[in-house]
């Protein structure tokens, strides 16, 4: 459950230590913000169980196995929301957003391959209750994709 959480500029910084190198170890973000490790571990706790941050390994996903990826533009009837909610349930998609513009949400499918892609369209995106229409972007390369956009 994430709570509310102050970013002051301290965490602001460690934040930004975390997005240079995710592992780098609590004693030297404390040497690079000025504290000590035992207060950046628990910010960094703070952090995490506020849903501020998450500490995970980015993966190429080309590189482990998954060849295909889309992003699906999605037209809604209804409640956007609800069919927001069940697309972020399915495994193969790992980004949700609700938009304003051409389409209603886009959604990020990562898969195996073009027959994994179809599956997940036909059978599980477009038999959603609400979905009026998709359009599938299918990605040729991807040119860049980075998570190290500071703070503000």
């Amino acid at each position: 459950m994430s709570h509310a959480v102050a970013l002051d500029d301290i965490s602001k910084s460690i934040i930004e230590q975390l997005q240079t190198d995710g592992r780098k170890s609590y004693a030297a973000i404390a040497t690079a913000v000025g504290l000590s490790e035992a207060a950046v571990r628990a910010r960094i706790q703070k952090l995490i169980d506020g849903g501020v941050v998450q500490i995970v390994a980015v993966t190429d996903p080309m590189q482990v196995g998954f060849k295909r990826q889309a992003l699906v533009g999605i037209k809604v009837s209804g409640d956007m929301r609800d069919v927001a909610a069940a697309l972020s349930e399915l495994p193969e998609v790992p980004y949700v957003v609700t938009t304003a513009g051409s389409f209603d949400i886009l959604a990020e499918v990562v898969c195996e391959d073009d027959a994994h892609l179809l599956d997940v369209i036909a059978t599980e995106i477009r038999t959603l209750p609400g979905i009026l229409a998709t359009e599938t972007f299918v990605y040729l390369q991807l040119n860049k994709q980075h998570y190290n956009w500071g703070t503000r």
